[in-house]
């Protein structure tokens, strides 16, 4: 069993196949550990694009703290131990130490943060938030956890809207 779950996602629009930002993307192809990503593909991200219902969503200052305040509210109600968040404008990276399906944890993290981003007047319910899937990496010892929640905290750039929960633990 893992200590913990390192769960991203991203923002609607925001991170396409084909895509040369970062390492790239995730397919069906290229989703278990340890695999390449998907190679930067102009055509492919191009479809991509095409394909898109609505256009990109990317987070402001205000819409990142009811994110961080949303995720935070349901682990307390859960009782899931919420290590760190960190919302940034394209994506969301949470570390998390729950008795729970990594995946199915990632959609409730992403409806709380809608239906909170939708009560306080930013866009409504049909808007798209985030992307179909994210990534939820198992964390099976306690440096790996020590990394992702340094990563998370103090290797994102500039700080945006972050909750370290160390001190809750």
């Amino acid at each position: 069993m893992a200590l913990a779950y390192f769960i991203t996602f991203s923002t609607y629009g925001t991170w396409v196949h084909g895509t040369s930002k970062g390492k790239g993307s995730v397919d069906r192809d290229h989703n278990q550990h340890g695999m390449p990503f998907v190679e930067p593909d102009e055509s492919r991200e191009a479809q991509a694009r095409e394909k898109m219902k609505q256009p990109p969503y990317t987070m402001r200052a205000g819409e990142r703290e009811i994110v961080r305040d949303a995720i935070a509210a349901l682990c307390r109600e859960k009782g899931w131990q919420l290590l760190a968040v960190h919302v940034r404008c394209n994506h969301v990276h949470v570390v998390i130490s729950v008795n729970r399906d990594p995946g199915r944890v990632m959609s409730d993290l992403k409806a709380r943060a809608s239906g909170a981003l939708t009560r306080a007047g930013f866009d409504d319910a049909k808007r798209k938030r985030w992307t179909r899937h994210g990534s939820t990496l198992h964390l099976f010892d306690h440096e790996t956890v020590v990394d992702k929640i340094d990563y998370t905290l103090n290797r994102q750039g500039a700080p945006m809207a972050l909750y370290d929960g160390r001190s809750n633990s």
